[in-house]
């Protein structure tokens, strides 16, 4: 539910980044456009809202972030809350959007090589889990042992889930305010070549 209510919305602001490269190539955000398209009482309406964004984004990957760090090493959490953003700050500073972009490129690279770990590890490796089937029995057992209340049958592997439809819906309106007003997406939108602006949206959210 997480993975279907947090895609949809990346997926159609790739439509909305072909149409910034088409008609308002040379915007640096999308406040500007709002302001030429629309006057000056909506770019102030959106300037709130966007503000607010920025406030709920930072905070949620923050928090995120730090419990991460946490988790992965032992470093003291409230430690972490105070260096995760200086050190942002400071590539960003110095490098501008090239260096955002490398960044991302890098944190990407390490994300990717911690999930696969875990994933050999917990699949192949594991004395506790050690293969997909082992996966299903654990899983099978735990919904007649701690059944989930509101799935179907009580099962972890189910789609009919009430919290869970509940979830999704939240987190499909809650990531359109999310992601269309999060000037990270328009800035990339912006800076991205012509070519690649869609695919750029639209592949990583399937």
């Amino acid at each position: 539910w997480y993975g279907a209510g947090g895609s949809i919305q990346v997926a159609m602001f790739g439509m909305v980044a072909a149409k910034v490269k088409m008609n308002a190539n040379g915007a640096h955000t999308f406040l500007e456009i709002v302001k030429v398209r629309f006057g000056t009482a909506a770019h102030i309406v959106f300037t709130v809202y966007a503000f607010i964004c920025v406030l709920v984004v930072c905070g949620s990957l923050l928090v995120g972030g730090a419990a991460t760090v946490n988790a992965l090493t032992g470093m003291n959490i409230l430690a972490a809350y105070f260096l995760l953003p200086i050190g942002i700050a400071v590539y960003v500073v110095f490098g501008g959007l090239r260096a955002t972009f490398i960044c991302d490129w890098t944190h990407t690279i390490i994300l990717f090589a911690i999930i696969y770990t875990f994933i050999f590890r917990a699949y192949g490796t594991s004395p506790e889990i050690g293969s997909l089937a082992r996966m299903y029995e654990l899983l099978t057992q735990a919904a007649i042992d701690v059944p989930v209340p509101g799935n179907a049958n009580g099962s972890y592997m189910t789609m009919k889930s009430n919290q869970g439809l509940i979830f999704g819906a939240s987190a499909l309106l809650s990531g359109f305010a999310g992601v269309f007003c999060d000037q990270g997406y328009w800035q990339r939108a912006i800076a991205s070549h012509p070519k690649g602006t869609t695919k750029a949206y639209v592949f990583p959210s399937l």
